[in-house]
């Protein structure tokens, strides 16, 4: 499978994913990635994800990455295509991996939300969880399924799966270390959060739910805090992970945890 690079709107950087076409089998969901920001490699993240992704469903991706005033990680940058009161129309599902905390436009944020409060499934990575969090607005906090507002220390975190029979879980180890990460803190969890895996936090001497899925309007979430660093992101079980909340999201994950018939990945 090749990853196609392709300028696709004055949005700041924008890039389309697409696998080769296979007439025979369903067409690909359509996902936008919607990430930058503080703190993180954006770059490469966005590469690997929507390659890793691709090995392991039949997605294609329009990437919409953006820092700031030329190009400056800033966690106050308002990405534009947030803008627009439709922002996710014509997409299957919406990949948000992005870290912009320092955002409080009310109006804004509650934009955001209403898509996925609308019925665009969400799949959250990491630093999601924390943006926005300035805003004086709980939608994109209920649209997660939880507030955090602080992490642990970059350390090593033993996950524990909690939830086996779940589909999103099938197949994700009982335990499993997630070298150099963070532990976000569960501040409040709203009533539709589903865990799926913790790990105890050092800090708080108690466990924090670090997988989990959320319903929110007409919309399901999947949703990780994991992911702070490419070593993460490009890990096969990671990978394996969020391709299966993102297909459980749009449902197109089986109870056994493998995609439905025709959101397979294509084959080379």
């Amino acid at each position: 499978m090749k990853a196609l690079l392709l300028p696709l709107l004055a949005l700041g950087v924008v890039a389309a994913f697409t696998l080769a076409a296979d007439p025979a089998s369903s067409p690909p969901l359509k996902v936008l990635m919607v990430t930058g920001g503080c703190c993180h490699d954006y770059e490469n993240q966005k590469m690997i994800l929507a390659e890793g992704l691709s090995a392991r469903a039949n997605v294609e991706f329009t990437v919409v990455h953006e820092e700031g005033p030329e190009g400056k990680k800033d966690k106050m940058h308002k990405i534009s295509i947030y803008e627009k009161e439709d922002w996710a129309k014509g997409y299957d599902v919406v990949l948000h991996n992005e870290c912009f905390g320092g955002v409080t436009d009310v109006e804004f944020v509650n934009r955001i939300a209403k898509a996925h409060h609308d019925g665009v499934p969400a799949v959250m990575l990491h630093c999601s969880t924390h943006s926005y969090r300035a805003a004086q607005t709980d939608e994109w906090r209920k649209c997660l399924g939880q507030t955090s507002m602080s992490h642990e220390k970059n350390r090593d975190l033993l996950v524990k799966n909690v939830a086996p029979e779940h589909p999103v879980m099938k197949g994700f180890p009982s335990e499993w270390l997630d070298k150099k990460d963070e532990l976000y803190k569960n501040d409040k969890l709203w009533e539709n959060f589903v865990p799926l895996a913790k790990a105890f936090g050092e800090d708080t001497q108690k466990d924090h739910f670090l997988v989990w899925v959320n319903s929110y309007g007409k919309s399901k979430v999947f949703g990780t805090t994991m992911g702070h660093n490419n070593e993460t992101m490009s890990d096969p079980v990671f990978l394996d992970l969020v391709a299966r909340g993102l297909l459980w999201s749009c449902g197109k994950l089986s109870e056994d945890g493998k995609p439905v018939a025709g959101y397979e990945a294509k084959q080379k």
